[in-house]
């Protein structure tokens, strides 16, 4: 089964939950100042360590008979950041590579996301690309993700329109499937104040090949409930392409949170009831975590999933 067939057939998707934060707080790991976590697959216990992670997540969406599909690492991975550092373009498929030997072994459907990220500050919407400027940027890395044979594409955390119709114009040229996912506050707007609404309207009039769908990720769920029941938002073409979250377990802003120096977090009871609340203003497909997640909360809300 490809993602795409997936995509339409399951009801319900567990997507991985915090990998870069666990990263730091359970190994005392410490990232590269340009790739960030991307390098991680080159020393031993930092790969091992992202191992145990994704391998707890899968074997929760085993357990619970949940697809489960996992993004790489490369979220800073861009063509600038990587010329900047010791690495070259081969990066990125090393950490294809490493979530797909996950796969091989996983005896489930599991699918294997090439995540990419928008070239400046996501939380604050710095060095926003134009259009053009956005598609010849992002297809340097879309296209080694094609090469490397993922299943899909992944735009994480895009705070503005302009540099989330660029990615996607560079996404579809690939012929993968590929999601947009959005950052988000609770005014129902990007950071770059376009509402998801016309954030949605904009990126499919834009593209031949739309994005299988949008969603947040970085948020909490009560953040995207409130974004959603803005009156701008309530529409026909959100309900329709709007299918997922990564959530935070924190409801603060993404000023705060980026600033904040200790773990802002929720039991994963509460989260998980908050996820599933969130039925009543959209229909989630794909149900992830982010910041503050770890087992506890996937499992949580991977059980409420499967009932």
């Amino acid at each position: 089964m490809d993602f795409e067939t997936c995509f339409h057939t399951f009801s319900a998707i567990l997507m991985e939950g915090a990998i870069g934060e666990r990263l730091k707080r359970e190994y005392n790991i410490i990232f590269d100042d340009r790739v960030a976590m991307a390098s991680l697959i080159y020393n031993a216990r930092s790969k091992h360590a992202m191992l145990n992670i994704f391998e707890g997540y899968l074997a929760i969406a085993k357990k619970y008979y949940l697809p489960f599909i996992a993004t790489t690492p490369t979220r800073r991975a861009n063509r600038e950041r990587v010329m900047q550092s010791k690495y070259n373009e081969k990066i990125i498929e090393d950490n294809v590579r490493f979530l797909q030997q996950i796969k091989d072994n996983a005896d489930s459907n599991m699918f294997v996301g090439g995540l990419m990220g928008c070239k400046g500050d996501a939380y604050k919407a710095t060095e926003i690309l134009s259009v053009k400027q956005a598609k010849e940027f992002h297809s340097w890395q879309a296209n080694l993700f094609k090469y490397s044979g993922v299943d899909f594409l992944y735009a994480g955390i895009m705070p503005a329109l302009s540099e989330a119709i660029g990615m996607a114009n560079a996404m579809e040229d690939t012929g993968l499937p590929y999601i947009i996912s959005f950052m988000i506050r609770d005014d129902g707007k990007l950071i770059d104040g376009t509402t998801i609404h016309n954030a949605i309207l904009n990126i499919d009039k834009a593209t031949t090949r739309k994005p299988l769908c949008y969603m947040t990720n970085c948020v909490h769920p009560i953040v995207l409930r409130k974004a959603l029941s803005c009156s701008f938002n309530e529409t026909k073409l959100v309900k329709a392409r709007f299918h997922g979250i990564q959530a935070n377990t924190s409801p603060l802003s993404p000023e705060k949170l980026d600033n904040s120096y200790d773990l802002k977090c929720s039991e994963g009871v509460k989260l998980a009831r908050d996820m599933i609340e969130l039925y009543e203003y959209f229909t989630p497909k794909i149900f992830g975590g982010c910041c503050g997640t770890d087992n506890t909360h996937m499992e949580e809300i991977a059980k409420r999933l499967n009932k």
